[in-house]
């Protein structure tokens, strides 16, 4: 039997312990021939709103079994799949982290706040509206770190009540859509949609048709940047004109 779940690439993915949508993102935007990996972790309290010091905490936190157990899977790239833990720290902190877990694996790693950036490079892409599930000074540092790497935030979208770490993975893709239109600006050449847990990827091709602008999601940018290190030259079709340029 000819069996296309495995075969051409391993990924292994860090995921935030109350986090229930990146697994099933990638599941669903896998290509044939590629087998994904996980691993979860943790350093944050499950009862607090995943706020700038939660999810600091979160990324600074002692990642020695979590890459153990990941890398006895032997994955060819790494994902660290939470965006607003590196971006509460800044570029720095970003890519010391993924340097730090290669050289303690031996696989590259990518993360998601690394991923969005490389997006929008390649995208060609300098003004983006913004919008995410995060509480509003988390996403300053967002918007801070995009501005370091040359971005320009020209609008964004705050999400008007405080989620738990649950109420993120729970907000339906029509209430994604909803507040991503209303991130929207004339100005933006692109939207930016960040979170792991937000079911973002689904809703790609339709915010795309609405709104004739490339869309980058979280795990979207994950599985692309995993996809370039891979040198996967095939196209994932549905999720985006990013996918379009591997």
């Amino acid at each position: 039997m000819n069996n296309l779940s495995r075969g051409a690439a391993r990924i292994g993915v860090f995921v935030p312990f109350t986090n229930t949508n990146l697994e099933a993102d990638m599941a669903m935007m896998r290509p044939n021939g590629v087998s994904m990996h996980f691993t979860r972790i943790g350093g944050y309290d499950i009862d607090e709103v995943p706020d700038a010091r939660q999810m600091a905490g979160l990324a600074q936190s002692d990642m020695d079994e979590a890459i153990r157990l990941l890398a006895g899977a032997r994955p060819d790239v790494m994902l660290y799949g939470c965006t607003s833990a590196t971006l509460s720290l800044g570029p720095s902190f970003d890519s010391d982290l993924s340097s730090r877990i290669k050289q303690k694996s031996g696989a590259c790693c990518i993360t998601a706040a690394g991923a969005l950036v490389n997006a929008l490079k390649k995208l060609r892409i300098t003004n983006v509206a913004f919008a995410s599930p995060y509480v509003a000074a988390l996403n300053d540092d967002a918007i801070s770190f995009l501005a370091s790497q040359g971005f320009n935030v020209v609008s964004r979208f705050d999400y008007p009540v405080d989620l738990g770490n649950y109420g993120q993975g729970e907000l339906q893709p029509d209430q994604i859509l909803e507040f991503a239109l209303r991130a929207d600006n004339p100005q933006a050449e692109a939207i930016v949609l960040s979170c792991t847990d937000l079911r973002s990827a689904e809703i790609i091709a339709v915010l795309e048709a609405q709104t004739n602008k490339p869309v980058i999601t979280s795990n979207q940018a994950m599985l692309f940047a995993a996809m370039q290190t891979l040198q996967f030259k095939e196209a994932i079709e549905g999720y985006g004109r990013l996918f379009e340029l591997l």
